[in-house]
């Protein structure tokens, strides 16, 4: 099997239809594919080949679509990038997967050129952009000039898709190896959720194409077909606008997104009424923001959990199954998820401890890694560093990283309990809790907090309001005010970064 197939799929099923928009142009299927197989033939005459890796580090565009469609169906690797990142760390990830050919844009042509600096494996740079960048392949030239390459490289289900590189907020990035079998199985597990979805439903794709998530909502798309707005990042008013003037149904996204949305003081001039669905991920949401946001807009939240080496969907709200506010959902098809305990037992429903995983969406492992491999999956099982547990109608939870959890005096604290608190009072933008050494307890509760503009709430009224409603041990100690938390780019607050200070 070959991930693309589903492409190939995507036009027998439905035949040829308007499945993209971006920047107000439409694209349908057929364009996309068309475009993908010359960029094939050009991948190819550039000496390109099976098992050869390619690195794409592009803003959203539908030549991103292109560009991993043509690179897959040649039986290569995908690397997708980042494109925030700086050049040492595109350097880094260029040295460790021994790419060999770097697909980018003319805003980053500089940046990825000195990343590729003496970086022995790197044979081609090819950039897109409305003229040809000095010292590179240009994209539209190799598409134009190329003829088109129809085939698809016959795969087996174990073969590398794509190789994830983590955001690095643990140490240097790890490169997540997914095969085509994972990629295939969770798209079609994370699909199964939305019965709703026909070909005429119309979806907003705000999420970097370049993250796990982003990739799964992209393959997601061409099994159900529809149509989809893509947007070059996110942008709340661009957002609101887009909703209204396309009547958009479904959008994926994450919770610092929702938060922004809910405190733009324009969202209420804008005809939301066509919303149905908000699903969101990659970090927990504040049960202020939820409660808050479905009071606000039409449509109901419905949030899942996963993580790269998950390729990456665990669990989702099923849209005919209740919907349990606070909860991730239930696992998607073919997925199995314990809590067990640090012997790896498992652990009765309503227990915590460390989320684990097994079934067909599991990586193959981190890429030259084999020690890292070895202590994340454990007699089949992914380990996922989160901590969290499940009710009894099989519903999962999430209550923190495992490596974020403070021990203060052999008390256990996540984290998450006393954010969910500060976000509740009302002078309360954003919040994290981190733990900072203490001599005698071990580790104290620091608290870090986004006051709302012009606020002057003070670090003693925001301890006596957690102590009002937390057990005194999780009370912060400490209150630090900040004008924004350190995040990444899916909005994951870096408490690695948190705890440096």
């Amino acid at each position: 099997m070959n991930l693309i197939e589903v492409a190939r799929e995507n036009l027998e099923k439905f035949g040829e239809y308007a499945s993209l928009v971006f920047e107000d142009r439409e694209y349908s299927n057929v364009d996309i594919q068309e475009k993908g197989n010359r960029l094939a033939g050009g991948l190819r005459k550039l000496g390109l080949e099976r098992g050869d890796k390619v690195v794409v580090s592009v803003p959203n565009c539908p030549e991103v679509l292109v560009s991993y469609s043509a690179v897959l169906k040649i039986g290569g690797v995908v690397i997708p990038v980042l494109f925030v990142l700086q050049a040492d760390e595109v350097r880094y990830i260029l040295e460790n997967s021994g790419a060999k050919a770097i697909i980018t844009s003319e805003e980053l042509a500089d940046k990825i050129k000195k990343a590729a600096e003496g970086v022995g494996t790197v044979e081609h740079v090819i950039c897109m952009g409305k003229k040809e960048t000095p010292g590179t392949v240009w994209f539209e030239r190799l598409v134009e000039e190329s003829p088109a390459d129809e085939g698809i490289e016959e795969m087996s289900e174990d073969d590398l898709a794509v190789i994830l590189y983590t955001s690095g907020t643990t140490g240097k990035p790890k490169g997540v190896m997914l095969t085509h079998n994972n990629l295939y199985m969770n798209a079609r597990g994370s699909t199964a959720s939305l019965t709703m979805v026909t070909k005429d439903t119309v979806s907003l794709v705000v999420l970097p194409l370049a993250h796990a998530y982003g990739l799964t909502v992209m393959i997601g798309g061409f099994m159900l077909g529809g149509k989809g707005i893509l947007v070059k990042w996110f942008d709340t008013e661009a957002v609101f606008r887009l909703i209204e003037k396309y009547r958009v149904e479904i959008m994926t996204g994450v919770p610092t997104m929702y938060a922004y949305m809910l405190n733009h003081p324009g969202g209420e001039k804008y005809d939301l009424s066509s919303m149905k669905v908000w699903l969101c991920a990659a970090a927990p949401l504040p049960m202020e923001v939820y409660r808050a946001f479905e009071e606000k807009f039409p449509g109901k939240i419905y949030e899942g959990y996963g993580l790269t080496e998950a390729a990456p969907a665990v669990s989702v709200h099923y849209d005919t199954k209740p919907i349990k506010p606070g909860s991730v959902g239930l696992p998607i098809e073919t997925v199995r998820v314990e809590i067990m305990d640090e012997e790896n037992n498992v652990l009765p429903r309503g227990e915590a401890g460390e989320i684990c995983v097994s079934g067909p969406v599991v990586m193959k492992g981190y890429y030259r890694m084999p020690e890292e491999t070895a202590q994340t999956i454990v007699d089949g099982w992914l380990h996922t560093g989160d901590m969290g547990k499940m009710d009894e109608d099989g519903y999962l939870y999430v209550v923190d990283r495992k490596k974020d959890m403070i021990i203060r005096g052999g008390l256990n604290i996540y984290p998450k309990d006393v954010e969910d608190v500060l976000m509740k009072h009302p002078e309360v933008v954003d919040a994290a809790v981190v733990g900072v050494k203490d001599p005698l307890m071990g580790e104290q509760v620091k608290a870090f907090v986004v006051r709302k503009y012009k606020s002057v709430v003070s670090e003693e009224e925001i301890i006596s309001f957690c102590q009002e409603r937390l057990a005194k041990y999780k009370t912060p100690k400490y209150v630090e005010f900040v004008s924004y938390l350190p995040k990444n780019v899916i909005g994951k607050v870096l408490k690695k970064e948190l705890r440096g200070r």
